[in-house]
């Protein structure tokens, strides 16, 4: 059941309702993509309407945000919790890793992909690492031939907001992949560049706080949070 939160519809499910989800879509024979907008990604879907319509013809719409799950209760549509990407990105690896597949990564800085992947592989090892291809290219035809050659089954895009998810749109029928999943920074948390918060922050919707300990210069992007949940107020207050 998809519940629409400031213009983005977003499927309604569990952890574990997405993860089982998830598993049949890669069991099938063709591509898929997944999205997992935070907040911010609703603000820039506000003003960009091709990066909506991408967000809303997406396989799976998850809530990758407290804020998100905040905002659909304010405004009268709640949503069963919150799934991050990364937990997702988990589940889809435990899935492949059952049936037996192949995972390309393709993003971050040089260098951070292979050490994610090195890390993945050790951790499931019945994943294949297929490939590997910073973010820092400029045709992306070529990466796209280049992600094509690997024939993945799960493709990992760590590009950012809106790149990954127009970029998934537009080239990932071409992969011969059978999932794409948009995940920003998840590839530097893999290759332990980035340190997760705490399981008990994780538990109380708190993992943006820590962040923001970790990394104050993330002040003005956690910014936008409250902005999201003003928006959803004055939605609600419409009604």
């Amino acid at each position: 059941m998809k519940k629409e939160v400031l213009g983005v519809s977003f499927d309604d499910l569990t952890r574990e309702e997405a993860a089982q989800a998830g598993a049949a879509l890669l069991a099938e024979d063709k591509f898929h993509y997944v999205v997992t907008p935070n907040p911010e990604f609703i603000l820039a879907a506000e003003k960009d309407s091709a990066f909506r319509q991408v967000l809303n013809e997406a396989d799976l719409v998850l809530a990758d945000g407290i804020g998100v799950v905040y905002s659909a209760k304010i405004q009268g549509t709640p949503l069963k919790g919150r799934v991050t990407g990364i937990g997702f990105a988990e589940d889809m690896l435990a899935a492949l890793q059952e049936r037996g597949g192949r995972l390309y990564l393709l993003g971050a800085k040089p260098g951070v992909a292979e050490e994610a992947g090195r890390r993945i592989v050790e951790r499931y090892p019945g994943v294949t690492l297929c490939g590997t291809q910073d973010g820092y290219f400029k045709d992306e035809e070529a990466a796209l031939l280049k992600v094509a050659a690997a024939r993945p089954d799960l493709l990992f895009v760590c590009l950012g907001a809106p790149k990954q998810e127009k970029w998934m749109a537009r080239w990932g029928r071409h992969t011969g992949a059978r999932m794409a999943i948009g995940l920003g920074g998840a590839l530097d948390v893999f290759a332990g560049k980035v340190e997760r918060a705490p399981e008990s922050w994780q538990k109380l919707g708190l993992e943006w706080a820590y962040r923001l300990k970790k990394e104050p210069q993330r002040a003005g992007r956690m910014a936008k949070l409250p902005l999201v949940l003003v928006k959803a107020a004055g939605r609600r207050l419409k009604k």
